[in-house]
Order: C-alpha cells, then sequence, then structure tokens
C-alpha cells in the first residue's frame, strides 16, 4: 500500500508522460503496469501508477529510499537503451521530476493516517505544476503549503500536498477530490466567495509562478516493496 506523508523521508519522483490518443495511454498503462509488477530494485519503497483524464497520459507516483538508489537504476543498462527508448517512442512527452513532500493535508472525516495512493477509492485526482525561479521558490512554499482549514469544509475535498521539486525550480500540487463534479465546482469558484486569506495566497502565488501546466487522473495500479 502507498502513502504519501512528509514523515517518510522518501524520495519521490513523479513521472509525467503525455500520449495522442486514447490507446497510447492504454499502452503507456500496459508496459508501466508490467515494470511495476516486476520492480525489484534496491531502493524502491512504491509505484502508483495513474491514467488521464482532462488530457491523454499518465503519472507514476515513484517512492524511493534515496536518491543514490535512484541513480543506480538510471545508470543501468536496461534502463538507458531498453526502457528510456521505448517510453520516447510511445510519449509525446516526459517529464521525470525528483521531489520532497513538504506538506500535506486532508479532510478529517477521512482518515487520521497518511494520504493513501490507491485505486480502490475512486479519488479524482489533480496534479499542478508551477514553475518557479529558483530564487522565488522557497516563498512560493511558505505561500502555498501551509494548512488551509476552509478547504476541509469545500464538498468533495479529500486532500492536497505539496512536493518540492529539488532543482529548485518548481512546486506540486497534488490533490484528491471525491469526483470530478466536485473539483470542477471548487476550481470555477469565484474568488470573491474564497476567504481573504486565501485570495491573498493565491495572488502572492501568481505573482512567483512563471507557468503552470495541470491535469486530471485516477489511479489505476499501485504495488510497494514487500
Amino acid at each position: 500500500m502507498a502513502h504519501l506523508s512528509v514523515e517518510d523521508g522518501h524520495l519521490t519522483v513523479l513521472n509525467l508522460f503525455g500520449a495522442q490518443t486514447t490507446a497510447g495511454q492504454d499502452r503507456l498503462i500496459e508496459v508501466m503496469t508490467g515494470i511495476i509488477d516486476t520492480a525489484d530494485y534496491p531502493g524502491w519503497v512504491s509505484s502508483t501508477l495513474h491514467a488521464g483524464q482532462d488530457e491523454r497520459g499518465t503519472a507514476n507516483y515513484i517512492q524511493w529510499r534515496s536518491r543514490e538508489d535512484l541513480e543506480e537504476r538510471y545508470a543501468g543498462a536496461t534502463f538507458r537503451h531498453e526502457t528510456v527508448p521505448e517510453f520516447r517512442e510511445l510519449s509525446t512527452f516526459i517529464r521525470l521530476l525528483q521531489t520532497e513532500v513538504v506538506f500535506s493535508q486532508q479532510n478529517p472525516t477521512t482518515t487520521l493516517e497518511p494520504v493513501e495512493l490507491t485505486p480502490d477509492r475512486g479519488d479524482h485526482t489533480v496534479i499542478v505544476l508551477l514553475t518557479v525561479d529558483p530564487t522565488d521558490q522557497t516563498e512560493l512554499v511558505d505561500t502555498l503549503a501551509k494548512p488551509d482549514g476552509w478547504l476541509t469544509t469545500v464538498p468533495g475535498y479529500r486532500s492536497h500536498s505539496y512536493l518540492r521539486g529539488l532543482d529548485g525550480t518548481f512546486l506540486v500540487n497534488y490533490a484528491q477530490w471525491e469526483s470530478k463534479e466536485t473539483y470542477d465546482a471548487f476550481h470555477h469558484l469565484p474568488e470573491n466567495e474564497r476567504p481573504v486569506d486565501v485570495r491573498r495566497g493565491r495572488e502572492i502565488a501568481g505573482g512567483l509562478v512563471t507557468d503552470r501546466w495541470s491535469n486530471t487522473y485516477r489511479v489505476v495500479h499501485t504495488r510497494s516493496a514487500p
């Protein structure tokens, strides 16, 4: 079972892939599922595969014990000469994002355990990639990655977490919602209906972020090391 937690101290790699067609997305899922089901790499902790909803593609949330373990995997001949070329052929874009979880909050009515990544609950998962100048990353983290009591009262909210890019150039928001309908209602909520402190934080973040990319997903497969 895969969890998302600040306390676990794992290196988290979020691999984002684009696909041109539904068949292309299905093929990515098939190949990635095969890799996940046979994974036995030193230091590998878990992999959770997501299927794109609003846009075709996949997201793989992978936890590693350390960066050294990940680098050993990347240096392997199979990865360099077989895995990478196959993914380049199947994908319209690839983003391999090395991160650490810096904040996590979930609806207190959901569970008191760490955020769970599972296909069983049917989460509508939203992944937002915020690009930022390295000189502004700390301020962006301080602005967004903090408790939001109002959000726990919004219908359909389950959790949200922030992952800091280790290269200093981005911040990821990984959020779970009950459904597409509840998330869309929140996303399109007029600014004047949000609390003043929330609006202020969004305003500050808007001045720091240089680019924004997002997609919605559902978890289709997960596996953890024994």
